[in-house]
């Protein structure tokens, strides 16, 4: 089923300001297997408060949209911000010092996230919004594919019409060199298999928000075997300056990635990035 809807309008309902603080060094790596990698430097500024309350607010409306802050939280009498930090958001600290996911559920999503803002301003797919909004937990990351991205032919259904599927990794803290774009890419061998149910979880998550015109989108991609359509992988690394190590990007290699000739790799670094993590969901719940 296609219904010929002009799936671009639904690419930015946002603002993208902080996505121009995201520069294309012209430091390309390329890694063992030939694969160039485009590294991107984030060069955020945490100074504009304009911009970074427009991407707070873009921010928070993926754990919660504004329109329903107020009747999630009444049966707990607290302040919107209370409610976001202590029921939506990952935590800042672990709750003991045992438990660990909740500041590495903040740097996974956070990453996620703008791996999604990348995929849509810089490479204009439309992405669908609602991965974290309906987690049980709000301290683990969601099963499935991280990143999703859609391409439509503006008239009719057409096997040029694209899926973008990446995986994302990050390390946001600490100086240990670790290879996450090589993670990233061994994980994203595994999107392959896994797509269908995400396509499912998506499409049925958009229905539950009564959002039935981008639910439609999904069917598209859904019967590839009846309507044709080309289908292609992301790997991405998101790393704090501290832990980057061109070499290990270098040494990175595609070649078990059973879909290697349709992946592509991005990478993105930038300064203290966890302590810009922690003061973008503050200021999101601030501003609520």
């Amino acid at each position: 089923m296609y219904l010929g809807l002009n799936w671009q309008s639904a690419i930015m309902t946002w603002s993208d300001k902080h996505i121009k603080w995201l520069d294309d060094t012209g430091a390309n790596g390329v890694t063992l297997c030939g694969k160039v990698v485009p590294i991107y430097r984030f060069n955020y500024v945490e100074s504009d408060d304009k911009v970074m309350s427009a991407w707070a607010y873009h921010f928070r409306n993926h754990y919660c949209e504004d329109s329903t802050i107020d009747s999630l939280r009444a049966g707990y009498k607290i302040s919107r911000k209370d409610y976001l930090l202590d029921k939506k958001f990952p935590a800042k600290k672990p709750a003991d010092k045992s438990e660990k996911t909740g500041p590495a559920t903040r740097s996974g999503d956070f990453a996620e996230i703008l791996v999604a803002d990348y995929i849509s301003v810089k490479l204009k797919y439309w992405v669908p919004r609602v991965r974290y909004e309906f987690k049980v937990n709000r301290n683990t990351s969601e099963h499935g594919a991280d990143v999703m991205g859609m391409k439509f032919n503006q008239n009719k259904s057409s096997p040029k019409d694209e899926l973008l599927v990446f995986e994302v990794k990050a390390t946001l803290s600490g100086s240990k060199k670790v290879n996450r774009l090589q993670d990233a890419i061994n994980h994203s061998d595994k999107d392959r298999l896994r797509v269908g149910e995400s396509l499912n979880a998506v499409r049925q998550r958009l229905q539950l928000k009564n959002r039935h015109v981008e639910a439609d989108y999904i069917l598209r991609f859904q019967s590839p075997k009846d309507d044709p359509y080309v289908m292609k992988y992301g790997a991405a690394a998101v790393i704090t300056d501290s832990a980057f190590d061109s070499e290990l990007i270098a040494a990175c290699d595609t070649k078990l990635h059973k879909n290697r000739h349709k992946l592509q790799l991005c990478v993105i670094n930038g300064a203290d990035m966890m302590k810009l993590v922690h003061n973008l969901y503050e200021r999101a719940a601030d501003e609520a």
